[in-house]
């Protein structure tokens, strides 16, 4: 009898302890794989090393070009109100973003004179506020965030509040489990 049980309790130890044992060597790799950023060196380094590769060379003579500049230049033009989160007048030119795009609701939109893509994160009781938007409607524009990419012709502006006729049609919901 004794026999018995020591044969069935040696399999159960034997399977707790691989257990274990496989429960410290994943814990072990998960600390591992945290880095400290890069210095400024190292992050210059980077990008040297990215600018020599084809897509590099690629964003490179595309910022050369008129196209890229134009792009710039749109940028800058709502530089202030991007980093003081302030309003920006917009009138909408477009409910529809160029062909092809990815980059999922938006519309395309002229502040001060130049053509933006205002593209929006909305939640599913948002988006029928921002479909009744019509060309020709004037809004007020608040972001944080302005982006360009050699796929586009035209700055990428997130749109983070929006308000037209004084009645707020959209406003970026802030992200759950973060900053």
């Amino acid at each position: 009898m004794k026999k018995i049980i020591y044969a069935l309790i040696l399999p159960v130890l034997v399977v707790s302890g691989l257990v274990f044992a496989n429960r410290e060597i994943k814990n072990e790799t998960s600390k591992r794989v945290i880095s400290k950023p890069l210095s400024a060196a190292e992050r210059e380094a980077e990008r040297k090393k990215w600018e020599a590769t084809p897509e590099g060379i690629k964003f490179k003579k595309w910022e050369a070009s008129p196209a890229g500049k134009k792009v710039y230049a749109g940028v800058a033009n709502i530089r202030n109100h991007i980093s003081d989160f302030s309003n920006m007048e917009a009138v909408i030119t477009s409910l529809s973003l160029p062909p092809g795009s990815r980059l999922g609701f938006g519309v395309m939109a002229r502040i001060n004179g130049v053509d933006y893509i205002v593209r929006f994160d909305p939640e599913k009781s948002q988006l029928e506020q921002l479909q009744s938007l019509k060309v020709n409607d004037k809004i007020i524009l608040r972001s944080h965030n302005v982006s360009y990419a050699p796929k586009y012709s035209y700055p990428i502006v997130s749109g983070e509040y929006v308000e037209r006729d004084s009645k707020v049609i959209f406003k970026r919901a802030p992200r759950k489990g973060g900053c």
